[in-house]
Parts: C-alpha cells; sequence; structure tokens
C-alpha cells in the first residue's frame, strides 16, 4: 500500500518548482546538493508522448528519478549531498487524453515517484494550443475527467498545479472550488492568471480566500502557494502570516539563489566560492548525464546548459565579462578551461 507522504510532510514544507528544461534529474541533484527542498517536482511529460512508441523512451528520460554514479563532492562543497531518494519526488504531467493520463498513472508506481501532479496552469502557447497546462481551465469537464482517470488507475496521491483563472482572476471563484471538489492530496495555486504570466506581482492578497475555499471544500487537501517566493526566509514569513497555508513552492528564486532552500543561508548569501563549486558540480553531473544517455542512443544536448551559467556567475567583479565568455564556449570542458584560467588571473 503507497503512503500518502504529502500527509507526513512538516508544516510549511518546501517545494522545488516544476520547470521545463530546468527541474530534470541532473538539476534537481544540484539543488540537492545545495540544500533540497522537502519536496520535488519533475519537469513536464506529455502523457501522449508515453502513451506512443514513438515519444515513449523520451517520455521516460524526463522521468528517471537518478542518474548513474554521481561525481565525489567537491573539495569547496560545505554542504554535503543529500539522496534524492529520501527526498519525495513528483511527476508532473500534462495533456488532455483521460486515456493517457491512465496508462502513464498506472506506469509512476513502478517507477518509483511518490506522487503524481497534473499541469493545469502552464502558460506556453504551444501546450495551451495543444489544449494542456492552463488551457484545461477552459474545458473544466475534461480536467476533471482527466484527474478522475488518473486517480483511478493509481494508488499514489494525485494532485494539481494550476493558476488563478485563463483570463481573468475571478476565475478562480468557480475552478479552484471544482478542483477540490475531487479529493487531490494536494493543490497548488499560482498566485496569477495565465494571462498575467510573471509579469505582475503575484496575488498573495487573495491566499486568505482561497483558505477559505480549501477549509469549506475540502479540508484534507494540502494547500501550496506558488509565485514571486524567493527562498527559505520568505517561506518562513508567508508561513507565519498564512498559517492554514500547507506548503509553499519556489521556482523563479532558484534561480536567484540556488541556495534559496538552504536554512544556513538565511541570513548570509553565498560565495563566490560556493557558487561556482556548485557549478562545477553540475558540469560533472551533466557529463555523467550525456554519457548515460549516449549509451540508451539518446542525447543530451549542450546549449541548454548555458541558460544555468546566470545562476553561478552573478554578484561579483567581473561576472558579466566571465558569463559572456562561457557563452561562447561549445562543451563542458572549455568551460572548465575558461574557470581555471580566470581563478589563475
Amino acid at each position: 500500500m503507497v503512503t500518502n507522504f504529502w500527509n507526513n510532510l512538516p508544516h510549511g514544507f518546501t517545494v522545488l518548482a516544476p520547470m521545463e528544461g530546468v527541474t530534470d534529474v541532473v538539476f534537481r541533484k544540484v539543488i540537492s546538493r545545495a540544500g533540497a527542498p522537502d519536496v520535488f517536482f519533475t519537469e513536464f511529460t506529455n502523457v501522449s508522448s508515453f502513451a506512443s512508441e514513438k515519444g515513449r523512451n523520451n517520455a521516460l528520460e524526463r522521468l528517471d528519478l537518478e542518474i548513474t554514479k554521481a561525481p565525489k563532492s567537491a573539495k569547496n562543497s560545505k554542504n554535503p549531498d543529500r539522496a534524492l531518494n529520501t527526498t519525495p519526488v513528483v511527476a508532473q504531467v500534462w495533456g488532455k487524453n483521460p486515456a493517457h493520463f491512465k496508462e502513464l498513472a498506472s506506469a509512476l508506481e513502478n517507477l518509483g515517484f511518490s506522487g503524481l501532479d497534473i499541469n493545469m496552469g502552464c502558460p506556453d502557447r504551444h501546450v495551451n494550443k495543444a489544449g494542456g497546462g492552463a488551457a484545461m481551465i477552459k474545458t473544466p469537464g475534461l480536467a476533471i475527467e482527466c484527474i478522475k482517470s488518473a486517480k483511478s488507475a493509481t494508488s499514489l496521491p494525485v494532485s494539481v498545479k494550476t493558476r488563478l483563472g485563463f483570463t481573468y482572476i475571478d476565475e478562480y471563484k468557480t475552478w479552484l472550488p471544482l478542483l477540490l471538489e475531487q479529493n487531490l492530496s494536494a493543490l497548488t495555486v499560482h498566485l496569477r492568471t495565465r494571462k498575467e504570466m510573471s509579469k505582475v506581482p503575484a496575488h498573495f492578497e487573495l491566499i486568505p480566500e482561497i483558505i477559505k475555499l480549501r477549509d469549506k471544500i475540502s479540508p484534507d487537501t494540502k494547500l501550496i502557494i506558488n509565485g514571486d517566493i524567493n527562498d527559505i526566509k520568505h517561506v518562513q514569513e508567508l508561513s507565519k502570516t498564512y498559517p492554514e497555508v500547507d506548503g509553499f513552492m519556489i521556482g523563479r528564486g532558484v534561480f536567484k539563489n540556488p541556495f534559496c532552500f538552504n536554512k544556513e543561508y538565511i541570513d548570509k548569501k553565498p560565495s563566490k566560492e560556493d557558487l561556482q563549486d556548485l557549478l562545477e558540480y553540475h558540469l560533472s553531473l551533466f557529463d555523467k548525464r550525456q554519457k548515460e544517455l549516449e549509451k540508451r542512443n539518446s542525447r543530451y544536448p549542450y546549449e541548454p546548459l548555458k541558460h544555468f551559467f546566470k545562476i553561478y556567475i552573478n554578484n561579483f567583479p567581473g561576472a558579466s565579462g566571465l558569463r559572456a565568455k562561457l557563452m561562447e564556449c561549445h562543451d563542458t570542458a572549455s568551460v572548465r578551461a575558461l574557470l581555471k584560467s580566470e581563478t589563475t588571473l
């Protein structure tokens, strides 16, 4: 019997938000090193890709929970690795085909996941055009059918991540109750609409109303708030202001500070050495993952790695110039060579 891990988390628990092209098995390991949240989410996996012969391998790569033997801790690390298998990992999936939700849900337990989360908030126009993500807010009947299909096929706890609405803020008054009526294990609410994207501040003023809806309709559903949450210090402040909220999800805050979940960094910023040590670890993990996928006749492209440089190379004299040079590199070997040359100047 699978236990509902959501019920065993500390009050005010933390979650790393699912981010496309970011929260894969490598980056989750990096954040685990820097200071793990209480829950990890995967990046998005399309249920219809999993259901097709052509797309299944790619879907399974996205659902990898571990990589081959990780590199040893770097010499300057002050934060020992925390094994990912000690932190619950939730598979986040999207789509619009109830039968495909059922097929993937039935497979997740054997893949080692602690839970299944359905994305009903992604604002990406390609995802929305395909009927998934935030577009499900406009097809509530289908959304509920997808939830029920997933729940029928697994004993894993099923949760949903969504937004206040698609176009208008007030849509939350009918949309969130509909989701809460499905007896979800957890509900994550990004405090913006799809139309707002991340262009406006999160609507923290609506948290009390959302709490009331949860308490009235489904008091056992864990309520998680997302949007403009920066770090563990911010989480503690919000938890004190809104003690009825069960958990807090950090997304873009991790790009400002990869140590954002680490309580040892509440009142201090990571040093240049901390960040560059973490970058070296990321590079080592990248190489391991690349070799692992090559053995599967697949690939782990280098170019997306460049998006992460801004996390590690910032807030010190010469950082912008170094980042510009790093963006011209074409592999991890050239990145390492450049970093070494900079430290010996």
